[in-house]
């Protein structure tokens, strides 16, 4: 037997005979469950012969399938934001393709033109990047896990179902009614009843089952006008990949390669496929498919480790690298990190022109600016290619918009990620994980309003759109072109608005509704010196019980967990020092100050003070210190009732 035709009989052997009951009958019936009538259990706690049959229906208000981190921040917007959320991940770990078991960075718009500086994502994901950067100041991927893990336990209305992955979806009409799901540790079946489903599963296996549109492959370039895309289109898919670390072992250390690798052909290689920093990894060592990319997942996964082998072969023997001597393997992947496979059909496809004409969206909910970065067809298949092509970088941001990210025919169901509604060369800029999650945070604020509203995702589009973004603009998610005009925002009716002292900007910026520097404006107040204050007066008393400032964390440097540790004018491995520390908050109640609030150890940009409800003439906000510089940087000030 052939060893391709080998590996594509045992994919389909372990489909048959797969722990997970997601093959369908021959009726149509659903999933074929095991027979658990002749399970032969003698329990001794209790002398009984026991059936094992663990099945159970649970209800929330939102489903949410995906662990990555847009699946997490969907999740944790939606429970902010009052619903029951259940999160379903089908590995152990939370994180996607950033968790341990994959290793990717998590890049957004990393790098614009001409100074490779970022234009950093803020929200949610900025709250998880940062909760790391206290708690895992070693940089360790495994406790990196766990950081993800404590950021999900924390929300009271989030429950997290591991190890589980969603088979199928069972209708009522064009609505989801419920979620088949199998635990494949616990040996239980879920039916996980919602009345809003969002899939950020990437594949998307819930979504496709439920018979939402969506299509794999490259399209034509006609089809939108998309200069780099192929005359015809075609089924290609950019491949996934597995990466590696190495250690330095002091010594020289022999390199003997397994029994499956295959051999890297470096005179048939493309230039472009450099060895820069490949102690760290080297990410284009992947396999695409013209096909059925997920049914040839096993396929492609083994031959991932065998190419992985045959470069760190070249590596370590060829004596083109003598400065690898002395380097061993000191993890390598065995989950492939997956670009590209399904892309469900919403009521928009955001396509290259959008991307580099950016184009302005009135249901703009997101924005990206990673490089048009199509990796090439067959990936290290296809050597005499480039690994990518790099097609453009971007010098300013582009939008997404809402109508993108929910079905056009499934009436109940979101999508944040790479599976959204897009042709493939915009995915070659969306894909990466920051810009993903900009999407779940999105959708999980949408699905929220759906379960409180009684209605669908469409719905938003046309009659709640300016709440969405309202919503999305109060929790720190920033939305290009897009200043908030929260009317319920009573900062805004202050009458006064002064500082102590002011080294850069101007104090009524704060309230211009643009929560931080765009596009070369200011938009910010910064002090000269600390301690500083910051006073807001009303010409009669306002009820007031939340005030909210958004402070400086330098949107200007990328602070994601890298592999490398790095550290220079765009990139940082600690707590920025701009963000402030130590602060006190006090209101004027009949011509007396009253401290309602303090922090010293403060974590967040967003920074929410909530207290009992008190009418007052005037706020004060204090701040004492910064994790490191000498002057407090602040964006805005909201006070609610």
């Amino acid at each position: 037997m052939k060893r391709r035709d080998f590996f594509r009989k045992s994919a389909a052997s372990a489909l048959g005979a797969s722990l997970v009951p997601s093959v369908v009958n021959a009726a149509g019936l659903g999933p074929i469950k095991p027979d658990r009538t002749i399970d032969n259990w003698l329990s001794m706690g209790t002398g009984e012969m026991r059936e094992p049959t663990r099945k159970k229906e649970v209800t929330y208000g939102v489903a949410v399938l995906g662990g990555g981190l847009a699946g997490m921040c969907a999740a944790v917007a939606a429970a902010r934001n009052g619903a029951k959320v259940v999160l379903v991940q089908d590995r152990p770990v939370l994180g996607g393709n950033a968790s341990s078991e994959m290793r990717v960075h998590v890049n957004g718009v990393t790098h614009l033109k001409p100074d490779n500086f970022p234009e950093r994502e803020t929200g949610i994901i900025e709250e998880i990047l940062l909760h790391n950067r206290f708690f895992n100041p070693q940089e360790s991927f495994a406790v990196w896990d766990h950081v993800l893990y404590d950021f999900i336990y924390q929300e009271d209305n989030i429950d997290l179902m591991l190890n589980t992955q969603a088979t199928r979806a069972i209708m009522s009409g064009d609505k989801i009614a419920s979620a088949h799901c199998w635990q494949i540790t616990t040996e239980t079946e879920y039916i996980i009843h919602a009345k809003q489903f969002i899939d950020c599963s990437g594949d998307g296996l819930l979504a496709a089952s439920a018979g939402a549109l969506y299509r794999t492959g490259r399209e034509a370039s006609s089809e939108f006008g998309e200069k780099y895309a192929p005359k015809v289109a075609d089924g290609w898919q950019m491949g996934a990949t597995l990466l590696m670390l190495s250690k330095d072992m002091g010594k020289p250390v022999f390199f003997d390669p397994p029994s499956y690798t295959i051999k890297y052909d470096a005179e048939k290689s493309h230039p472009k496929r450099n060895f820069k920093a490949y102690q760290d990894g080297i990410w284009w060592v992947e396999v695409g498919s013209d096909d059925d990319i997920i049914g040839e997942r096993e396929i492609i996964r083994h031959k991932l480790m065998g190419y992985m082998y045959g470069v760190w072969d070249y590596i370590k023997n060829s004596g083109k690298f003598p400065e690898a001597e002395n380097l061993a393997l000191d993890w390598v992947g065995s989950i492939p990190g997956m670009r590209e496979s399904r892309r469900f059909i919403g009521d928009y496809i955001l396509s290259e022109k959008d991307l580099l004409g950016h184009t302005h969206f009135s249901d703009a909910v997101a924005y990206g600016g990673w490089s048009l970065d199509e990796h090439n067809p067959g990936g290290i298949e296809n050597l005499k290619e480039p690994p990518s092509y790099f097609h453009e970088r971007f010098s300013e941001v582009y939008e997404i918009p809402y109508r993108s990210l929910y079905s056009k025919n499934i009436s109940n169901l979101f999508f944040a990620g790479r599976n959204i509604s897009q042709t493939h060369i915009a995915l070659s800029s969306t894909r990466v994980m920051a810009t993903c999650a900009l999407m779940g945070h999105a959708v999980g604020i949408a699905a929220a309003m759906c379960v409180q509203k009684n209605i669908f995702p469409r719905d938003i589009t046309h009659q709640y759109m300016n709440e969405l973004q309202e919503k999305l603009l109060r929790e720190d998610a920033f939305i290009p072109n897009r200043p908030a005009r929260d009317i319920n925002d009573l900062a805004k009716k202050s009458a006064l608005v002064f500082a102590s002292s002011t080294s850069s900007g101007d104090v009524s910026l704060l309230l211009d509704g643009i929560s931080r520097d765009f596009n070369n404006e200011v938009h910010h107040w910064q002090s000269d010196g600390l301690p500083a204050e910051v006073q807001l007066e009303w010409k009669n008393p306002v009820t007031i019980s939340t005030v909210e400032i958004k402070c400086d964390t330098n949107l200007r440097r990328n602070i994601m967990m890298r592999k490398d540790s790095k550290v220079s004018d765009s990139f940082w491995n600690d707590i920025p020092k701009e963000l402030i520390k130590s602060l006190e908050l006090v209101v004027r109640v009949s011509g007396e100050w009253i401290r309602v609030g303090s922090l010293n150890k403060n974590m967040k940009r967003l920074i929410k003070f909530n207290f009992d409800t008190v009418k007052v003439t005037a706020v004060r906000i204090i701040l004492n210190d910064t994790y490191g510089v000498r002057n407090a940087k602040l964006f805005e000030i909201r006070c609610y009732r």
